[in-house]
């Protein structure tokens, strides 16, 4: 019975460490990949600010090229709405809205996940002039996570996993737009 108060303790003060260090933790996290496009600006911007072409190049559109899509309002302005929904775990169910167009420069969305987990997150595309002929594109992604699950941000490497698919989908648009 010893042995038993003894283990059920320690666990109870691992518990309680990992929850205080949570505390502490932060729970904002911003990642954001970019690339140079050999297109002038408008081109480039344009191209991105319509989510339907997202399905041309992002990694997350093409994980399952069976899952059910929606759209809902003129693509390309303010309270548009991109759905989808997969019977694949990691593409799930969610929506993106535009909330925000800075026309030639700044398009702003919000990502709203249903399943296989419930989160609201912001993310944006710019674009900037390089010369008259290359676009630099930004895409980013700012995320937040709650106490006590911020402590993931500890031990996950949110900067890699969204990096790289950020990444991977620039690339398939610089390859889209190059051709």
């Amino acid at each position: 019975m010893k042995v038993f108060k003894r283990i059920l303790l320690l666990i109870v003060a691992v518990i309680a460490i990992l929850l205080l260090i949570a505390v502490f933790t932060k729970k904002n996290y911003g990642i954001e990949r970019e690339i140079v496009i050999n297109q002038p600006k408008q081109v480039v911007f344009d191209y991105i600010k319509l989510l339907k072409n997202q399905n041309d190049y992002s990694k997350w559109a093409m994980m399952d090229p069976g899952m059910k899509k929606t759209y809902n309002g003129t693509d390309g302005t303010v309270g548009f709405i991109s759905a989808w929904e997969s019977d694949k775990k990691e593409v799930g169910k969610g929506e993106q809205e535009i909330k925000k167009i800075t026309e030639g420069e700044r398009l702003d969305f919000e990502l709203r996940f249903y399943k296989p987990f419930e989160s609201t997150e912001q993310a944006y595309m710019t674009t900037e002039a390089v010369s008259p002929s290359q676009t630099k594109v930004k895409w980013g992604f700012n995320g937040h996570m709650g106490y006590p699950s911020n402590l993931m941000l500890l031990f996950m490497d949110f900067e890699k996993m969204i990096g790289d698919d950020l990444q991977t989908g620039l690339t398939r648009l610089k390859g889209v737009l190059e051709k």
